[in-house]
Formats: C-alpha cells, structure tokens, sequence
C-alpha cells in the first residue's frame, strides 16, 4: 500500500473519531453557554461578545482537560465536594436568570455589559452540562494515553469544536436582534431565556 494512502487514511479515521461527534452534539444541544451567548449576542451584538465567547472556548477546554487526570474519580469519592459544587453552579446559574429576566431593551441605557473572558473561564468550573459531557466523553471515548496526553487531547478536541459551536450560536443571537424590535418582544425573549437558564439550576438536585 502507498505511503502516501496510509497516511490519508490515518487522517481520515482522525476525522471520523467518534469522540468529536458526541462533544459537538454534547455541546451544541441547548445548555447554560448556548443560552447565554445567544442571549448575548441578542443584546449586546457579535463583537461585544467575543470575550465572552473565548472565555468559554478556553474555560471547556481547561475543565475538559482535567478530566484527563482523572477527576471524575476524584468527585465520586468525594460525594460532600460534588454537593458543594451544584449548590454553587445553581446560584450562579440562577444569578444569572434573574439577571436575564430584569434585562431592559437592547437600546436601553442601562449601564449592563457583556460577561467578561475571565468570567465566563470561571463559570465553566461550576457549568454542570460542561463536566457531565466532559466526564461522559473521558469514560466513553479512552485515549489510552498517559494522563498528560489524555488531558491534552480532551481539552484540545472540546476547545476546537466549541469555538464553532459559540460562533454558530453568538450569530444566531445577533441575527435574532433583527427581529426583536420592540420592546415587549425584547421581554417575551430575555424571560424566556431567564427561565430556559434557570431550569438548569433545578436539574442539578434532580
């Protein structure tokens, strides 16, 4: 066989690894990044959302990586630890919502600001869809590497394909300001975003 067609089908395995398929889906389904970054992209518009944006791109690839060590382990020994952490992710998450559902118009001087990189990095520890697709994958989808790859590659793969997820959805969101003119439809949308983030929060205990 041709070296040259060896290495193609190396790459084109690389392609299909199942592993890419179940992150994307995992992360493009409907979860509190989806509905936050649409919401953003809403309000605030595209380029204002970008910090936003990379700091999800880079706080899933962090949060993915470190199940490569070995974390999931970790919390299911520690069963106070894991309560702990969705107390936490629900008040924020429910912080949020209570933000989203005030929010004023797009046009509306009201001092509000995107999420920040920094921030958004942050939400990632306690983002509850985030560590349940990264711990599923890590379990499902093995490298058989040494902790240190694995972290590498898992990180790797979720950081690449959520950069097209949040770009696919922040656009979505500054499509949608075109039809959101007025200010009651502004309302319909930001408390129908509020309480679509908020049941997340309630999913955490259930």
């Amino acid at each position: 066989m041709p070296l040259g067609f060896r290495w193609g089908e190396k790459i084109f395995c690389r392609m299909i690894d199942p592993l890419f398929g179940f992150v994307f889906f995992g992360l493009f389904s409907p979860g509190p990044n989806v509905i936050l970054l649409t919401a953003s992209g809403a309000r605030f518009g595209f380029t204002a959302t970008l910090p936003h944006l990379l700091g999800v791109v880079l706080g899933v690839g962090i949060t993915a990586g470190l199940t490569g060590f070995g974390l999931g382990a970790l919390l299911a020994a520690a069963p106070r630890l894991e309560t702990v952490l969705r107390i936490a992710a629900a008040l924020w998450i429910l912080f949020m919502a209570w933000t989203l559902w005030n929010a004023k118009p797009k046009d509306a001087e009201t001092g509000q600001r995107p999420m920040t990189l920094v921030q958004a990095v942050l939400f990632q520890w306690v983002n509850p869809k985030v560590w349940a697709v990264a711990l599923a994958a890590a379990s499902a989808y093995p490298g058989g590497v040494s902790p240190w790859a694995e972290a590498l590659r898992l990180g790797a793969t979720f950081s690449g394909i959520n950069l097209f997820v949040c770009l696919f959805w922040t656009s979505a969101g500054a499509l949608l300001a075109f039809l959101l003119k007025a200010p009651a439809a502004w309302r319909v949308f930001n408390r129908g975003m509020a309480l679509a983030l908020a049941s997340y929060a309630m999913l955490l205990f259930l």
